[in-house]
């Protein structure tokens, strides 16, 4: 249900307003043509009119807002692939590691599937092509391995130890990019959905997978929207709408000229009643605000984690004549108590974009009490619960950021492709024996551990491929170093042992030399847990080749604090009636 936001003085008001503005737009719409046609008519050079008209449109459009983007007709195709929810290509999901492209996931039923091709296959040559080398990157990828549907193209891989490549004749198809790839019942009658963006195709997906979960007996749910960027505002509509009763609002826009929308519930909703739990973070935006704002404005859910990213503009897409794209802004949205939730952006783009990093700076992701939000930004829900606007979604329950997870030690080994490349190259020789050992994703799951002899080839393994402070060797290395400075003293030490007042000598000075370093001494004091959270990649990454990436995430949620945070409140009535929620 759609209907106009008509208000006639505001009407009477803007269309002055837009008078003035049209006709300021006729003079400078003279001017640039007849700037156009004196560098035609009379310039020194020849001109390529492409290229300044190109950054022409680059530079005018960032005197606007933070959203209004330029696409290059080259570029839209692929821009606009995640939100039309199809692309056509071979149907794998690839990574390069050391120059080579490694195939780490083959779509069922795709084109690869259909010839064969297996994940941890190393691509070798496309078509006549070699596909490795430094010239390698994921752009040249995407140009040789996609392509309209219906055409060939040939591939030599490698695969585990065999000494001659495997040749594959792929006929590209469509393939469809789902925004739900994972969902599952967390147990007896709470579902977990995740999506990860609003595209054409995500109320079907989305609906798909409720009733799926309804029918294994789902009665609560679990929403992930953390890392969501947006999509389209219909999408977003849509969704929400299965959460809330019907004729209540979920989304208004407005702009200057009054040709906004409101966007009201039907009484077509598929999950209306039953507990329901949002997770958001700083990555969720757009789309993503305006479904978790309707059901935090309506009292009908909770909103876990951190504040969202905050953006409340409308992009509409703009074809222009050489097939180039404007995504334009062209309204406000607000969420159903009044609320427009766009972050300020009139200190230039830079500030915009380093907005997460300030909150980093100064203590937002790791404490709520950091946040403050003026009085003027306050707004109410119908039960009387404070929300806020002007900067994103704050959510009900706040989730700190684990900062112990981004250690330089682990940095470093994901960044390198430490997982990723250890379980290819495990997998080369111990995919069939594993696969018997745990021949369903429960077997695994249940019975699967990464033992620390596993974790020592790990780390050995990040050595090798030049991660300098792999855990024992930080460890080695420091332990030396202290020696090396403090033979004379430790000698002294060491000849009455059995003192307590040598061993207490002995300490202070360990600690005081550790001191010296900072960051290699939180790196040591937090040792176990930065290997638990290797073990948790490495056990990601062999669910991942094993199975399915949905079943994979499954397995990193068993270690996420947001997510098993939301399924303890799940079971505590007492969080509800607190925020005065629906159930």
């Amino acid at each position: 249900m759609k209907t106009k936001l008509f208000v006639l003085p505001f009407i009477v008001l803007c269309w002055g307003v837009t008078f003035a503005q049209n006709n300021t737009y006729q003079v400078n719409y003279n001017k640039m043509n007849q700037l156009l046609r004196a560098i035609n008519d009379l310039y020194v050079d020849t001109v390529n009119f492409d290229k300044i008209v190109e950054n022409a449109t680059v530079e005018m459009l960032k005197e606007l807002d933070p959203h209004t983007v330029y696409i290059p007709a080259k570029e839209v195709q692929q821009a606009n692939e995640p939100l039309q929810g199809a692309f056509d290509g071979i149907g794998v999901t690839f990574q390069i590691i050391k120059d080579t492209i490694n195939v780490m996931e083959v779509i069922i039923g795709g084109p690869s599937d259909k010839v064969g091709l297996m994940a941890g296959d190393k691509i070798i040559k496309v078509d006549s092509s070699n596909s490795y080398g430094k010239e390698i990157n994921n752009q040249w990828v995407m140009t040789h391995l996609r392509g309209k549907k219906g055409t060939k193209v040939d591939l030599q891989v490698r695969r585990n130890k065999n000494p001659e490549p495997l040749s594959f004749t792929i006929v590209r198809d469509k393939i469809p990019m789902n925004s739900i790839n994972v969902f599952f019942m967390v147990d007896k009658t709470t579902g977990y959905i995740r999506l990860e963006r609003f595209a054409a195709t995500s109320k079907k997906e989305f609906s798909e997978a409720l009733h799926t979960l309804q029918d294994q007996g789902m009665k609560n749910l679990i929403f992930d929207l953390r890392g969501n960027g947006g999509g389209y505002l219909n999408t977003a509509f849509e969704i929400a709408d299965e959460f809330i009763d019907k004729d209540k609002i979920i989304v208004y826009t407005d702009n200057f000229r009054g040709t906004g929308e409101k966007f009201s519930s039907t009484a077509i909703g598929d999950f209306e009643k039953g507990k329901l739990i949002l997770l958001v973070d700083e990555g969720s935006a757009s789309a993503s605000e305006i479904v978790s704002g309707a059901v935090q404005d309506w009292d009908r859910g909770l909103v876990l984690g951190r504040r969202t990213f905050g953006k409340g503009l409308v992009q509409k897409p703009l074809y222009l004549a050489d097939q180039s794209q404007v995504r334009l802004t062209i309204s406000r949205y607000y969420t159903p108590s009044g609320r427009c939730i766009q972050k300020p952006y009139e200190d230039g783009l830079d500030n915009y974009l380093e907005d997460i990093q300030y909150r980093s700076e100064h203590g937002e992701l790791y404490t709520a009490d950091s946040i403050k939000f003026p009085d003027s930004l306050k707004y109410k829900t119908p039960n009387g619960r404070i929300v806020y606007g002007g900067g994103g979604i704050m959510p009900d329950v706040f989730i700190p950021l684990d900062t112990t997870k981004y250690s330089s030690l682990y940095g470093e080994m994901f960044r390198k492709g430490i997982f990723s490349g250890f379980t290819l190259d495990y997998m080369a020789t111990n995919r069939e024996l594993l696969k018997a050992k745990y021949p369903t994703f429960e077997d695994f799951k249940n019975n699967f551990v990464v033992t620390d002899e596993l974790l020592q080839s790990v780390i050995e393994y990040a050595h090798k491929e030049g991660v300098k402070d792999s855990v024992p060797l930080l460890f080695s290395k420091r332990a030396e170093l202290f020696f090396k400075e403090n033979g004379t003293q430790l000698d002294s030490i060491y000849s009455n042992v059995n003192s307590l007042q040598s061993m207490d000598q002995f300490n202070e000075m360990f600690n005081s030399f550790m001191n010296k370093s900072y960051t290699e001494s939180m790196q040591l004091r937090n040792l176990t847990k930065i290997n638990t959270f290797i073990k948790e990649a490495i056990l990601f990454e062999f669910a991942r080749n094993l199975f399915t990436y949905g079943d994979a995430y499954q397995v990193y949620l068993l270690s996420d604090e947001t997510f098993l945070k939301a399924v303890q409140i799940m079971n505590d009535d007492k969080v509800f009636k607190k925020f005065k929620v629906s159930r």
